[in-house]
């Protein structure tokens, strides 16, 4: 009898006939808790949306309008092989120098002097070649300084199609991070790069060409505006030729940043203003 009673209790809270309630609530109360949810949900999409528009009305397609930057830029290589930062390969073997070879020529195809003949400007070199902005008028799309292929020299392509791999004098491509606004170097001095081997390594290295001379990146490529006011932007590169590397060893290498406005990068980050790799090649 007690199991009927219960049974017959839940279903009339499910749904009373006499009262015509159902979970406890009229249709007018239920009526009622919908409507104040579907009014609370569309303020709360309101308010959202207001929020979002108001945020946008203070970016710029063109710029961040927030930028933390780094004071000292990451550097990187080409070529690259893997994330360990290793260059290793035999003069005798084809199959495992050819790819570093192909590797560049695949980076280097947009710095063709085609290429930047048609989408860049000669700059003025030695100094920066700056376009601001004229109050609310934008400057945009913001032009770009050529780097062509052929400051590369030996380390081109053009003139040794396997970057010296099959001599033993491998090429080195090196390239700062982009980052917008940065004016490296100040009072006419260009940031440049320099390598050296690490402390057990020292006697290793041998002798080194560096491509622009001095392994510069000239002031006229700076400062960067962004991918979007510069779309034709091409990063200056400077290219290490390695004349006579000791073969069949490890030959760990450093190379850095130099500038009188670029702090020394920390121990805590092995890529800020700095790149390390390890250049091993065999003879046999």
């Amino acid at each position: 009898m007690s199991k009927d009673g219960e049974k017959s209790g839940w279903k009339e809270y499910v749904w009373n006939p006499r009262t015509r309630e159902f979970l406890g609530r009229t249709a007018s109360s239920w009526g009622l808790i919908l409507l104040f949810y579907i009014v609370f949900y569309i303020f709360l999409a309101g308010l959202f949306a207001l929020t979002m528009y108001v945020m946008l009305q203070t970016l710029d397609d063109h710029k961040p309008t927030w930028q933390d930057r780094l004071s000292t830029p990451g550097m990187v290589i080409r070529p690259k092989a893997d994330e360990t930062y290793e260059i290793v390969y035999d003069i005798q073997s084809t199959e495992t120098w050819d790819m570093y070879a192909q590797a560049l020529d695949k980076f280097l195809a947009p710095y063709n002097n085609s290429v930047q003949a048609e989408n860049n400007n000669e700059c003025t070199p030695d100094q920066y070649f700056l376009q601001e902005d004229s109050g609310d008028v934008k400057n945009n799309p913001k032009r770009s300084c050529q780097f062509n292929r052929t400051i590369l020299d030996d380390c081109s392509g053009i003139n040794d199609r396997y970057y010296g791999y099959q001599m033993g004098q491998p090429c080195i491509i090196i390239k700062l991070n982009r980052v917008i606004g940065m004016l490296p170097g100040k009072d006419g001095q260009a940031p440049f790069v320099t390598c050296a081997a690490k402390r057990e390594d020292s006697d290793k290295i041998g002798e080194m060409m560096y491509f622009p001379p001095n392994g510069t990146f000239n002031l006229m490529y700076y400062p960067y505006y962004g991918k979007k006011a510069q779309v034709n932007y091409s990063q200056p590169l400077v290219a290490v030729k390695f004349l006579n590397i000791t073969t069949n060893e490890d030959v760990n290498i450093e190379c850095r940043i130099n500038a009188n406005n670029i702090p020394t990068g920390s121990e805590r980050d092995k890529f800020a203003g700095r790149v390390s790799f390890k250049l091993r090649i065999n003879t046999n």
